[in-house]
């Protein structure tokens, strides 16, 4: 699938140096060729979590059956 910038996107794995799991909701910022993406994942307050590339296999359109939660980011130690 190609994406575009201000696509939101979810993300199909876990990326734990970012601090990211499968299923977190961002933004697509920036499209590169030929595979490249930059997306922002924030908290729910609005603060910026990480802004990443990835490879669009990294991340899935948001469907319809997709539903919005909320989880606790924990500081790593």
């Amino acid at each position: 699938m190609s994406f575009k910038i201000l696509d939101m996107v979810v993300l199909t794995r876990d990326i734990s140096e970012s601090g990211l799991v499968k299923g977190d909701l961002g933004a697509v910022t920036e499209v590169y060729a030929p595979d490249g993406l930059e997306v922002e994942f924030v908290t729910a307050s609005g603060k910026t979590l990480a802004v990443i590339t990835l490879k669009s296999s990294d991340v899935r359109a948001v469907e319809d059956n997709d539903l919005i939660s909320v989880r606790e980011i924990h500081a790593a130690a």
